[in-house]
């Protein structure tokens, strides 16, 4: 093969490999982020269940001070009931009387309706906390698995791209100029093997002329349809 040719394939692997590290990268982070949802939406069920939680405390609130004013409204009835001479005072005061024990009953009835809600909340938060704390931990496990991997991921990426350096300095300037010509278009396959007579970069047929070219590999032959550099790749035969 053409020395420069087989520089130019050397390249064109190494520019791959490279591009292959970045996803291998991106699909770590992504497997972090798909993992971490389940402690996120446990942070808002707990940010939910606190602020209901404190709602509902606030409200027995309410009802607590409700039923001291009511409490004080029966005995200012029963003070009133002392001094009333006429049947119709009497009949409003029982009346007014009623609604106030109504009154004191619902709240009576709300606040022990809030007391198990708030129990009920109250449990819920607590398996949560408990869920959250275990999230996190194997999140952690697994951030430190990540970082490791994507440690090794840049080493190997660092290692390659130090040999493509290398390699960088040794071609001719003209044959590495054409082949970033060709690279900013291709990207990664900017040089493709030819099998069974057709280009590996767009998969179309290319004549004898240039198929024989490619075989002979003395000099550097493009695709004529798609313009990639190519070269004969050794078949092994079953």
């Amino acid at each position: 093969m053409n020395k420069y040719l087989e520089q130019l394939v050397e390249l064109s692997k190494y520019d791959m490999q490279i591009s292959s590290f970045e996803p291998q990268i991106k699909a770590q982070k992504t497997k972090l982020e798909e993992f971490s949802k389940d402690a996120l939406s446990l942070k808002a069920e707990i940010n939910k269940l606190e602020a209901d939680i404190k709602e509902t405390k606030s409200k027995k609130a309410k009802h607590d001070v409700h039923l001291g004013e009511l409490k004080d409204k029966l005995a200012d009835i029963s003070k009133k009931g002392i001094v009333v001479q006429t049947e119709k005072e009497i009949k409003a005061l029982q009346l007014e009387e009623e609604i106030a024990k109504e009154q004191i009953s619902f709240s009576n009835e709300e606040i022990e309706r809030l007391d198990k809600l708030q129990d009920n909340k109250n449990e819920a938060l607590k398996e949560a906390i408990a869920k959250l704390s275990e999230e996190e931990e194997s999140i952690k496990e697994l951030e430190n698995k990540i970082e490791e991997s994507i440690s090794t991921i840049s080493t190997q990426r660092n290692d390659i791209s130090h040999k493509r350096g290398e390699l960088v300095e040794k071609i001719d300037a003209k044959i590495l100029t054409f082949y970033e010509k060709v690279k900013r278009w291709a990207k990664t396959t900017a040089v493709v093997p030819v099998r069974k007579q057709a280009c590996y970069g767009c998969y179309m047929k290319i004549g004898d002329k240039t198929y024989a070219e490619v075989i002979k590999s003395e000099e550097i032959v493009t695709c004529p349809h798609c313009g990639r550099i190519l070269y004969k790749e050794v078949e092994i035969t079953e």
